[in-house]
Formats: structure tokens, C-alpha cells, sequence
């Protein structure tokens, strides 16, 4: 519409910017909120002990053992229990003088222990079996921290970048070091940096070997895993009791105890892949830790983050407080009501609260050095994989009314230096 009045124009315009405005905010808020990508909440009941032998059946293919080949059988069940009499218990265990569990907790199976004298404090389901997801990096981790130099530098390959799964953006022809790969499979979880790590060890079948190896050096006999990276495969399991020794020896590694409270690093690019024309260089960028405990927890020292179809979430991380140093881990969480970092928060606020002595089991004797000091920088990144299950929808609406109306003024200013010169002209 055109006319030859200012205020009319005015007035048509601000009532076009608010129909516009009132658009964009209307069918949001008519509409309900998108279902979640997770399951809805409740309190998981392990008390039938139904995770005993193996983990829950998978809800997809990715344990499909290939043409030819047949899974595994599930790990024997030690008797007695690793840990102690109570360890062989499905349910919560407390030690007798604790309060009632954090309320909230998704997570399937938890510990929290003392990553120093190896004190169990607290647990659910601890020899339960379930799916590491990524978290099954931290054994990867150590054995590439045992078996590689930090300063090597490998070319990346198009295997590495052809990875399934989370990657941190390894090309073909790219150059990094050791430390760099490290520091993206511990910080940004990428699976492509565990195939370049995997790759130096033998491959990935021989990498999966050294890792088994090493967990049963550890007693952590719940442990099996199928990949290097942490997708699921025939056989892939492990438990919160299991993760915890795991996490517990990673951290006598000073240089992993350094890049997990890591918050960024600049990463390497890489050249136009030859595969694919005109492809341009790809400039070097910075990634930083994923995970949210880090920047949120006083204390915190750092962990790993997973998630598959099968696994679910799952976590591990250390924090410390008045001296002591404590481990938790979750396995088969869920992001509602609380994300896992949060879950893990409240389980360490409870873990601190137990008296010395006061536990329900130990760890395995394992060599667990203080954790080095390391660098950290300011900025966390934008959002964990949780972040993006719940949108922030009210936030778009938002940004959307805020646009249509600043288009309105800028379009009634627009016209009003229109009319004025129509007025000039007559």
C-alpha cells in the first residue's frame, strides 16, 4: 500500500510491524513444546539385579556382529564381588549413617569413591552392566599415554575423517601431534582422533586388545570394549564400579589429569581433501572441553562425557574439596530432569558429606598420583549435546518479535522520508 499521508502511513506500518510480530509469537506459543529426544524421567529400579551379566538389550543394530563372526559371550560374574560384600548388592548402597540419595538422579547405575585411598562412599547397581559410550576413551587415553610420544606428529587420513560419530575436524593431510589428538579425544570426545591414536597402536582391533588388557589388569572385570572410540559393538560393556577404577588409574597420568581440565585449544586445519573438488583449506579453529562440570563446580577437575542410542548418557569426572579428591560416574542417564553434569554435582556434594571411613566398599589397589595442574582458559563452549535435546524456544520467539518490529520502524522511517518528498514535489 502507498499514500500520500505520513501518519496514515505511520499508523498502517506500526500495525503491519505488530501483526507481523504477533505472527512469529503466536503459533509458538499455540503450539505444545517438541516432544524430547529422551526418554521421560523416572527413578530407575535395579533392585532385580537385571544388568547382572550384560548390559540392556539394544533398541538398534550397532551390536550386530558382522557376517561370519558371532558375539561374545557375556563376561563371567566374579565371586566374591570386586570391591567388597555390599558391591554385589543391584540397588542404592549407603553406608548406614547416610541421608536419603540426591533427588533427580536419571543415571541407571553411580558411584562416587575416593580417588585417593579408593573408599566406595556411595553406589547403585556398581557392578551393573551397561554401555560406556565414550567415557570408554579414558582407557584409550592410557594406553596411548603409555605407548606414544606427545611430540610425534601423523598426517591425518580419510579413514580418520570418515569416522561414524562425534569428530573434531581431523582432515587428510592435516598435521598433529600426539598431544593434539589426545586432547581432542579426552576434550571434544572426537572419534576420529581415537582412530588416528588407535591407528599408531596396531589398528583398531589391536588398540581394543591393549585396552581390554588393561582393564582386567585393573580388576575392572565388567570391562570390555568393542571400539576404541566408544560405539557400540558386540560385547562393549562396563559398570560405574569398573569406570571408576578406570578413571582412578587415567588419573596417576599426569599429562591426562592436564588435558582433561583443559577448557579450549587451538587444533590444526588441513588442505583441500583431494577427494572432492574445489574443496578450500581449511584454516585451524579451537575446540573446547565439552564437558559442563568443569566450568560450573568448584573443584572440579575435569571428566569425560558419552552418549549412544544404547548407552545413553553416560559420565565420569573428579572434583576436590578441603583436600580430598573424589571420583563419580553415571551410566544409562538421561538429560531430564537434570543433565548429567548436574547429576554428578549432586552425587559429589553427597560423596563430601560422608565421613572417612564411613564407606561401602573400595577400589582396587591402583598407583593414583595428584592431579597435575594444566593449563585452562576462559571461554567453555556454547553447549554440551543435552543442550541440544531442549531447545530454548521462548528465546527464539524472542529474537524473531525483536527483528519483525525494528523492520517495522526502519520501514516507517523509510516511508516517512517518502511521503515528505512526495509532499515537496506537489
Amino acid at each position: 500500500m502507498i499514500t500520500r499521508d505520513p501518519w496514515r502511513a505511520v499508523a498502517a506500518v506500526l500495525a503491519t510491524a505488530a501483526v507481523l510480530a504477533g505472527a512469529v509469537a503466536a503459533p509458538a506459543l499455540a503450539q505444545p513444546a517438541p516432544p524430547p529426544t529422551t526418554t521421560p524421567f523416572s527413578t530407575p529400579d535395579t533392585g532385580d539385579c537385571a544388568q547382572r551379566t550384560k548390559p540392556p538389550a539394544p533398541i538398534d543394530a550397532s551390536e550386530v556382529p558382522e557376517p561370519g563372526e558371532r558375539a561374545p559371550e557375556p563376561l563371567p560374574v566374579p565371586s566374591p564381588a570386586i570391591g567388597g560384600k555390599r558391591m554385589a548388592e543391584c540397588g542404592v548402597v549407603l553406608p548406614d549413617s547416610a541421608g536419603p540419595v540426591p533427588a533427580d538422579i536419571s543415571a541407571t547405575a553411580w558411584v562416587v569413591a575416593d580417588l585417593d585411598t579408593g573408599e566406595v562412599l556411595a553406589a547403585k547397581d556398581p557392578h551393573g552392566r551397561y554401555r560406556p559410550a565414550s567415557t570408554i576413551k579414558v582407557l584409550l587415553a592410557t594406553v596411548a599415554l603409555r605407548a606414544l610420544k606427545l611430540d610425534t606428529v601423523v598426517t591425518g587420513t580419510a579413514a580418520d575423517a570418515d569416522v561414524e560419530g562425534t569428530r573434531v575436524g581431523i582432515g587428510p593431510g592435516g598435521r598433529y601431534t600426539n598431544r593434539q589428538l589426545l586432547q581432542a579425544l579426552v576434550m571434544a570426545s572426537g572419534n576420529d582422533a581415537a582412530h588416528a591414536l588407535s591407528a599408531q597402536l596396531g589398528g583398531d582391533p589391536v588398540a581394543v586388545a591393549k585396552m581390554n588388557d588393561l582393564a582386567r589388569s585393573l580388576r575392572a572385570l565388567d570391562t570390555r570394549a568393542a571400539t576404541p572410540s566408544g560405539l557400540d559393538g558386540p560385547g562393549m560393556s562396563t559398570s560405574a564400579y569398573d569406570l571408576a577404577v578406570i578413571f582412578r588409574e587415567a588419573m596417576g597420568e599426569p599429562r591426562f589429569a592436564e588435558f582433561i581440565r583443559t577448557e579450549q585449544i587451538d587444533f590444526p586445519g588441513f588442505p583441500p581433501d583431494p577427494r572432492i573438488p574445489g574443496d578450500p583449506d581449511h584454516p585451524g579453529f579451537v575446540i573446547g572441553n565439552d564437558n559442563h562440570l568443569l566450568y560450573n563446580y568448584e573443584g572440579a577437575l575435569g571428566g569425560k562425557t558419552g552418549f549412544t542410542d544404547d548407552a545413553r548418557q553416560t559420565f565420569v569426572a573428579g572434583a576436590e574439596r578441603g583436600g580430598r579428591r573424589l571420583v563419580v560416574t553415571l551410566l544409562k542417564a538421561d538429560v531430564l530432569p537434570l543433565r548429567p553434569w548436574e547429576q554428578a554435582a549432586r552425587l559429589l556434594d553427597y560423596g563430601f558429606a560422608v565421613r572417612r571411613g564411613g564407606g561401602v566398599g573400595t577400589l582396587p589397589d591402583a598407583s593414583a598420583a595428584p592431579a597435575g595442574g594444566g593449563p585452562t582458559l576462559a571461554a567453555p563452549p556454547a553447549a554440551d549435546p543435552g543442550d541440544r535435546d531442549l531447545p530454548a524456544a521462548s528465546d527464539t520467539r524472542d529474537r524473531a518479535r525483536i527483528f519483525f518490529i525494528a523492520a517495522g520502524v526502519f520501514v516507517v522511517l523509510a516511508l516517512l522520508v517518502a511521503a515528505r518528498s512526495v509532499n515537496r514535489r506537489r
